[in-house]
């Protein structure tokens, strides 16, 4: 008889990659600047409902302002320091802030640190390019608060 879990049978759920080494994953840049090592993704790892990415800023670097119409986002700090534009908001996030990036709002990250800035970024659904907005050209320009 076959279990099934996550909507897999035992079988085919051994045969996907729900472990992953975080030396082992390439680091890509996504359409909006940002650096990503996709540590679980379904369309790799067999999870299913959402995507868990770490996300880094190099010093100076900045995300172009963009939304996801269906992807809800929820980053954590995890190191260095950044100014977040959340919709019309902008604030200062340093490690240990979660922020939580609702479907259809504009965001951008600058890090303002002198070393990386580093996020776990949680979607759902899974992260997508097809879904990512770009909404100009160019980072946000980030006034001290």
């Amino acid at each position: 008889m076959s279990i099934i879990r996550f909507g897999l049978t035992m079988n085919e759920l051994s045969n996907k990659r729900l472990k992953t080494s975080y030396q082992a994953i390439e680091p890509f840049t996504t359409k909006d600047g940002s650096i990503i090592r996709e540590l679980m993704h379904p369309s790799v790892h067999g999870n299913q409902s959402q995507s868990l990415a770490e996300a880094t800023l190099p010093v100076g670097g900045s995300t172009l302002l963009h939304r996801h119409s269906k992807i809800e986002e929820i980053y954590h700090i995890t190191a260095g320091h950044g100014r977040m534009t959340l919709g019309n908001e902008q604030f200062d996030v340093s490690p240990g802030d979660t922020i939580c990036i609702p479907p259809g709002t504009a965001h951008a990250l600058t890090n303002t640190d002198n070393e990386p800035l580093r996020l776990l970024c949680c979607s759902t659904p899974p992260y997508t390019h097809e879904d990512t907005d770009i909404l100009a050209a160019t980072p946000p320009s980030h006034a001290a608060p």
